[in-house]
């Protein structure tokens, strides 16, 4: 058993009086900064009824509006900055493609604070100034880059910002340099893993640890990647709108993850009451950050449903901790008015020995929805006969129809041919033209 390392610990095993001391103090401070200097809040919070001395600590919370992605597509691009554009030094945006971006605004403190959480994660990760940290999350706008990067930066870790992309130079770099520590998207890993495994280098590789996250991933592909790169592989989560990753980070017990709540408030509410919901019941995220200064948030509507829980953790890390998201509140498939989640579908291919490579098209024909799966075979199955991929094909769609309860059309196709991201995995093809 490796013993637990902290970049702050007086911080990340403070105690429940100490951070709810934190979170008061700090959320009085944040309500008047928001209110006195984002004229777009100011209104939503007037409209409510509410001013910030109605707010004297965070038990106060429920009485503030919400935000949600629409309000900032609104107030693009300066609508929610509440420092002057003199006093702000970096902009990152999310990687949507719809509508306006979302741009987010950050202060020099904003990027410490930030950098200290991503450092936080890779400690618990098992990371220190010994490492060779390579950071595969694309760079520029995207947050993954930048923040892992910084992250590194201040754990004194020796890092490689390869950035995105490139395969045989992330795996050259990668043997050569002597990397311990992989920071990329789960469907990257993977793909990475195959790539390593197919050039027959994997006795050259070092690494001990991947941190993964922008994407929804599984269980199954966790297992399937810690297999292929013989690491053990952690999660982390972030939104571009609140700081980037680093919000949250698992630790050495893989139980959730630890929010960091000497930064953010985290709650659960119903997604359509918009009621409170206590720890331990599913609803939807929403975060209020509590030290930011150029784009502080309040009761931001993240839109991953998930648990929170304040369960002792072994790790000897107080703050709460959030489950993986088990969907979202508005991008879960509906088809014949059942919710459907990729994550059920990947459960399903994982465990019966398939690679994490697919790609679920829905459709509406004739007025009733339909829904394929594309299943990348592994190179041997793909030498089976037809007759045996009929017999695979049946089997899936049975698997597939005990999960999710609506029978899925399987198409089994060739290893590879499922065009691989080297960003977020593009998991749902939806042709239905349902707004």
């Amino acid at each position: 058993m490796r013993v637990e390392k902290y970049f702050q610990p007086e911080i990340e095993c403070a105690s429940q009086e100490q951070i709810k001391a934190w979170q008061d103090e700090r959320l009085v401070k944040q309500v008047k900064h928001v209110y006195d200097n984002v004229e777009y809040y100011r209104n939503k919070m007037k409209e409510k009824g509410v001013e910030p001395g109605d707010i004297k600590s965070r038990d106060d919370l429920h009485k503030l509006p919400f935000l949600t992605k629409e309000d900032l597509r609104t107030a693009y691009p300066y609508g929610l900055v509440a420092k002057p554009l003199a006093d702000c030094v970096r902009i990152q945006s999310t990687s949507g493609t719809t509508g306006r971006r979302v741009v987010a605004f950050y202060t020099q403190h904003d990027l410490d604070l930030w950098e200290d959480c991503c450092a936080r994660a890779i400690m618990a990760a098992g990371g220190s100034e010994e490492d060779v940290v390579q950071v595969s999350y694309g760079y520029g706008l995207f947050t993954g880059g930048p923040g892992l990067n910084g992250g590194s930066h201040r754990v004194g870790s020796l890092t490689l910002p390869m950035s995105s992309g490139n395969t045989d130079r992330q795996i050259q770099f990668m043997t050569d340099l002597g990397a311990t520590i992989l920071c990329c998207t789960p469907s990257y890993a993977a793909y990475l893993g195959e790539s390593i495994a197919e050039r027959g280098v994997r006795d050259q590789i070092k690494l001990k640890a991947g941190i993964f996250g922008a994407e929804a991933w599984t269980e199954e592909m966790r297992r399937d990647i810690e297999d292929k790169l013989g690491i053990k592989a952690y999660d982390i989560y972030g939104l571009t709108e609140i700081s980037g990753p680093g919000v949250s980070f698992e630790c050495s017990a893989q139980t959730g993850m630890h929010i960091n709540e000497d930064h953010f408030i985290a709650e659960i509410i119903d997604p359509v009451t918009e009621e409170v919901l206590p720890d331990g019941e599913k609803g939807e995220l929403v975060f209020t950050s509590i030290t930011k200064e150029a784009f502080p948030l309040l009761r931001y509507r993240t839109r991953d449903i998930c648990v929170l829980s304040r369960e002792k953790c072994p790790c000897g890390r107080t703050h709460v901790k959030m489950s993986k998201p088990m969907g979202r509140s508005d991008d879960m498939l509906i088809v014949k008015g059942v919710n459907v989640f990729p994550s059920q579908i990947e459960t399903v291919l994982m465990n019966k020995g398939y690679p994490a490579n697919y790609q679920i098209i829905v459709d509406r024909v004739n007025n009733s929805d339909t829904i394929e799966v594309q299943v990348e075979m592994t190179p041997e199955m793909f030498s089976d006969s037809l007759k045996q991929m009929a017999v695979r094909e049946k089997e899936l769609v049975d698997a597939l129809k005990a999960m999710l309860g609506i029978y899925a059309k399987v198409k089994l196709v060739a290893p590879k041919s499922i065009a691989r991201s080297e960003g977020k995995a593009v998991r749902v093809v939806d042709k239905r033209k349902l707004y």
